[in-house]
C-alpha cells in the first residue's frame, strides 16, 4: 500500500557544478539536500511509477556525466542542482502503469534520492526473483555476445575485482576458460585467486612492465580480453593477443579524469592478428535480460557464482563512495543503501 503520508521531504544528492574534464571528482562537488517535498502518488492519468529507492549503483562512467560536453553522449550530462542518477533498485509505492503494481520491486535508471517519480519506464524492469538479495540486480552483462568464449580459451580481465570483472571471470571459468585478472592491490589479487577462483592474477601497480607481466601469465597469448581500464594496459594486451582474438570494451577507467586521453600505439595488431574489438552498453542487451536473469539466479542458488559488494550506508555517504572508485577503494560492486526493507 502507499505510505500514509501524502507528502514527504525527499533527501537527494545533487551535483553542485560541472567539473573540468582533467581532474578527479571530489566529495565537495556534490551535496546532500533536503529542501524539496515529494507527493507519494503519481499524477492523475500518468503512466509514471513512484518508487522508494533502496539501492543505488555507483559506476565509473558517471564521472563523464559530471562534465559539460559540447556533443551529446549515450547518456546526458548531469545538471547542477538536480539529483545525480544511476541504476537502482526500488519498491513501487504508486503506479499509473499497468505493468507495475504497488509493492513490486523494480530496477532501472533512478535518482540519487529517497523517492523517485519515474516517467520514462521503457527500461524499468520488474524483479521476479526476490529470494536473492535485491542489491544483486544492480550488477552484470555483455561478455557472451561479443566474445563468444569457448572451452580452453585464454581470458584476461582488467579491473577484475570490480563490479563487472568479478562476474566475467567466474562466467569464463564456468565455460572452461583459463582466466587471469589484474587488480590494484595484493588484497584484491588474493580475492581473485582464493575466493573468486581465477587461475592467476597480478597487481598491476607492482609490475614495472605490463607486457612482461602478460607474457608471464599468457605465454601462448590471449584469446579474449575484457577491457575495463584502457591506456597502457590496453596497449600491452594488444601486443599479446592471439590470432582471431576478441576484445569487449566495457570501460576505460584510467582515462576518465584525463583532459586528453592517452594514445594507444599497438593498434596495428588489430589488423595483423585479425582481432575484433567492440564496445557495448548494457542497454544493447536488455532484450536478453530475462534469459540472463534465470541463468545467473540459478548459478547463485547452486553456489557457482560468488558476488562481492562494497556497501556504503546512507545517501550521505554516496559522494564518498563515488569518488572512492577512482582511488581504488572499492572491493567488488560499489553500491549505496538508501533504505533497507
Amino acid at each position: 500500500m502507499v505510505m500514509e503520508e501524502e507528502v514527504m521531504v525527499n533527501r537527494k544528492v545533487v551535483l553542485k557544478h560541472h567539473l573540468p574534464p582533467d581532474r578527479m571528482p571530489k566529495e565537495s562537488d556534490m551535496e546532500l539536500v533536503a529542501t524539496d517535498t515529494v507527493r507519494l502518488r503519481v499524477p492523475s492519468g500518468s503512466m509514471a511509477v513512484l518508487v522508494k529507492n533502496l539501492y543505488l549503483s555507483c559506476d565509473p562512467y558517471m564521472r563523464s556525466r559530471m562534465t559539460k560536453h559540447d556533443e551529446p553522449s549515450y547518456v546526458p550530462d548531469f545538471v547542477p542542482g538536480t539529483p545525480i542518477s544511476s541504476h537502482g533498485v526500488g519498491k513501487v509505492l504508486d503506479s499509473g502503469h499497468p505493468d507495475f503494481k504497488v509493492g513490486d520491486y523494480v530496477w532501472g535508471m533512478t535518482g540519487w534520492e529517497e523517492y523517485s517519480l519515474i516517467t520514462s519506464t521503457e527500461h524499468l524492469i520488474k524483479i521476479n526473483h526476490t529470494d536473492v538479495p535485491l542489491s544483486y540486480y544492480i550488477g552484470i552483462l555483455g561478455f557472451y555476445e561479443i566474445c563468444s568464449p569457448k572451452k580452453g580459451e585464454h581470458v584476461f580481465i582488467s579491473a577484475a575485482s570490480g563490479a563487472v570483472g568479478q562476474l566475467v571471470g567466474q562466467f569464463a571459468k564456468l565455460m572452461g576458460c583459463y582466466v587471469v585478472g589484474s587488480a590494484g592491490s595484493d588484497e584484491k589479487v588474493n580475492l581473485l585467486k582464493n575466493k573468486l577462483g581465477f587461475h592467476e592474477a597480478f597487481n598491476y601497480k607492482k609490475e614495472p612492465d605490463l607486457n612482461k607481466a602478460l607474457k608471464r601469465c599468457f605465454p601462448e597469448g590471449i584469446d579474449i580480453y575484457f577491457e575495463n581500464v584502457g591506456g597502457a594496459m590496453l596497449d600491452a594486451v594488444l601486443a599479446n593477443m592471439r590470432l582471431n582474438g576478441r576484445i569487449a570494451v566495457c570501460g576505460m577507467i584510467s582515462q576518465y579524469n584525463l583532459g586528453k586521453h592517452d594514445g594507444v600505439h599497438n593498434l596495428l595488431a588489430l589488423i595483423a592478428k585479425c582481432i575484433r574489438m567492440q564496445g557495448f552498453l548494457v542497454s544493447n542487451y536488455y532484450k536478453c535480460y530475462r534469459e540472463f536473469e534465470e541463468k545467473v539466479v540459478q548459478y547463485m542458488k547452486e553456489g557457482k557464482i560468488v558476488y562481492i559488494e562494497d556497501i556504503a550506508e546512507g545517501l550521505e555517504n554516496a559522494p564518498s563512495a563515488l569518488t572512492g572508485l577512482f582511488a581504488g577503494r572499492n572491493v567488488g560492486k560499489q553500491l549505496i543503501v538508501v533504505a533497507r526493507e
